[in-house]
């Protein structure tokens, strides 16, 4: 049966609505007015819909049923996050536009376009009376670019009652899927000094910026590339004002690795760490956020079925290992996971991000047929 597709001019009008739709995590109500958009595109289509109230300033989830009643472990489920990188009023500095094959705007990329495709693709099934031989659930989150804490539980638990789960974020390096990434984690390393007047009792003050400063040299020495393994110190906040030695100082640090080993040796040396100033207190929040998503037998046989659609369809599909992490890695273990089937483009959490328009169709075969023939 020849497909029933939306053209490309459709496509970009859809995904346009969403972007739109300005929804950085922390901006609950962007969020759920995404949300909002889901819901009821999948009420008018019939499907079970459950809104799950957010919680501790986060937005809602949306779960989608389409086959209400299906048996535990069955179907395939749809991973999406519809919150973005992009303060409110981005979209006055990247406004959306098409600049030849190329469309900008916040979250066109990461992951707007994708999740709307996803949805795009079942819609599509649904008006050609095409019926999968699996169940499909969706489920939409509102805080994956923050490390989905609130929605971490909701993603394994559906994962739990899926035999595959379908990722659908921004492909890699000119439409590659992701087969694996690397495991991430996030810390606050906090010093508690003593405040003093920089000019006339600067000899009193312990300074909290200085003890972190030295930690930092410390810290991003652990990087060892040869080990897949990088440590990151993205920011340091500390100090009030200029002449007063600053009482406290934060560093926040990014671990990225490949083993879930190398990532309890680091969490272990910063536990370890001591001031360099016995009169500076040193105290460490954070933990292990995402485990290393790692290509098993189960991942490989389903970018095989994937890699052969592909083919169907015209184009040839590669896969790829990647730093960055995503709510696939929090299943890869549990399912067989397909992550970057999202659309192509580039410059994620950029101003300047884009996604491509000439994949767009070929993208959206690829996710209609994976929910068509799946087993």
């Amino acid at each position: 049966m020849a497909m029933t597709l939306p053209s490309n001019e459709d496509l970009v009008a859809g995904i346009r609505r969403w972007v739109e739709i300005e929804s950085q995590t922390a901006d609950v109500e962007g969020v759920n007015r995404m949300m909002d958009q889901v819901e009821a595109a999948f009420r008018e289509a019939g499907a079970s819909v459950e809104r799950i109230p957010g919680k501790d300033g986060r937005g809602d989830c949306v779960s989608v049923e389409t086959s209400p009643g299906a048996g535990s472990n069955t179907g395939i489920l749809v991973l999406s996050h519809l919150d973005t990188v992009h303060p409110k009023g981005t979209l006055e500095k990247n406004p959306f536009r098409i600049e030849g094959d190329r469309v900008y705007g916040p979250g066109t990329f990461d992951m707007k376009g994708g999740a709307y495709l996803g949805m795009t693709a079942y819609l599509s099934m649904l008006r050609d009376g095409v019926k999968p031989n699996l169940p499909i659930r969706f489920l939409y989150v509102p805080d994956e670019e923050v490390g989905s804490r609130t929605s971490r539980p909701i993603i394994e638990a559906a994962a739990d009652q899926a035999k595959y789960v379908l990722v659908t974020e921004p492909a890699r390096h000119g439409g590659k899927v992701i087969t694996q990434r690397k495991g991430t984690a996030r810390y606050q390393l906090h010093a508690h000094g003593r405040a003093s007047h920089s000019g006339s009792h600067h000899a009193e003050g312990r300074s909290a910026i200085l003890e972190i400063a030295h930690h930092v040299i410390e810290i991003e020495s652990w990087t060892d590339y040869d080990r897949e393994l990088t440590l990151n110190v993205g920011q340091i906040h500390g100090g009030t004002t200029d002449n007063t030695i600053p009482e406290f100082a934060t560093a926040r640090i990014d671990v990225r690795a490949t083993s879930i080993s190398d990532l309890d040796e680091v969490a272990e040396r910063l536990r370890a760490l001591k001031p360099h100033n016995p009169d500076v207190e040193l105290s460490l929040e954070g933990q292990i956020n995402r485990p290393p998503y790692k290509k098993n037998a189960g991942i490989e046989q389903l970018f095989e079925h994937a890699k052969g659609l592909a083919a169907e369809i015209g184009f040839e599909l590669e896969d790829t290992a990647t730093g960055g992490g995503s709510d696939g890695s929090f299943v890869a273990e549990r399912v067989p996971t397909l992550d970057g089937l999202g659309v192509c483009g580039a410059n994620a959490h950029q101003l300047d991000e884009y996604l491509e328009i000439s994949p767009l169709k070929p993208r959206l075969k690829l996710m209609r047929r994976l929910m068509e023939t799946l087993r």
